[in-house]
């Protein structure tokens, strides 16, 4: 097979390129992987594949433009100081090792203190960690951290259950195992009966 030589090192950061020049730079890497694999990147089949992956991931790791911390909309917290949670977020991610998906749900709870968010920021807070290459005991750490710098909260629970695609396809080939991480800060780790609340109210006491 005929095997390209290996790309040169772009000059350029990722964020001083353009999107269409990132994307480009994308496409021609995929298309020297085709090439190693044994593949002819010119057949029907293939001849568009370089440029739809990097387009898909535009959307798979879209979480590396996006800050969650300047598009956040807090509002004032008129005297509520009880649990808010959300739950059961759906999140798809790629794992850093492999570089294949994992997915699952996302359960949030926090106590405000002098602010509360909007409800859509809580899933907009998952999506802007879980589209970049992790692992899932740093994206868990990374939504509570997140929330806690943005609304100064009595407390954060996160909890994580997920599939992780390495461990079903490749490696020991199990299909039906949950992984589940949790990170508590605030009153949430402080105290048994608060992390307990919210473990039950999501469903996992």
């Amino acid at each position: 097979m005929t095997v390209s030589r290996p790309l040169k090192k772009s000059k350029n950061t990722p964020t001083q390129l353009t999107s269409t020049a990132r994307r480009e730079a994308i496409a021609e890497h995929f298309t020297a992987l085709l090439q190693l694999l044994g593949e002819d990147p010119d057949r029907e089949g293939l001849l568009k594949t370089p440029d739809r992956i990097a387009r898909s991931w535009e959307t798979l790791f879209a979480g590396y433009d996006q800050d969650f911390k300047s598009n956040a909309t807090v509002f004032e917290n008129e005297n509520y100081d009880e649990m808010v949670i959300s739950k059961d977020i759906e999140f798809y991610s790629m794992c850093e090792h492999h570089m294949l998906p994992f997915w699952g749900r996302v359960h949030i709870g926090y106590i405000p203190a002098d602010k509360i968010i909007g409800l859509s920021k809580l899933p907009r807070l998952v999506e802007t960690y879980s589209r970049r290459l992790q692992n899932q005991e740093r994206l868990t750490s990374q939504i509570a951290e997140g929330l806690m710098n943005v609304l100064k909260p009595k407390g954060v629970g996160v909890v994580i259950e997920a599939q992780h695609f390495c461990m079903m396809a490749r490696g020991v080939q199990k299909q039906n195992t949950m992984m589940i991480t949790s990170a508590v800060r605030g009153l949430f780790k402080k105290h048994m009966n608060t992390r307990s609340e919210f473990l039950r109210l999501i469903g996992k006491s």
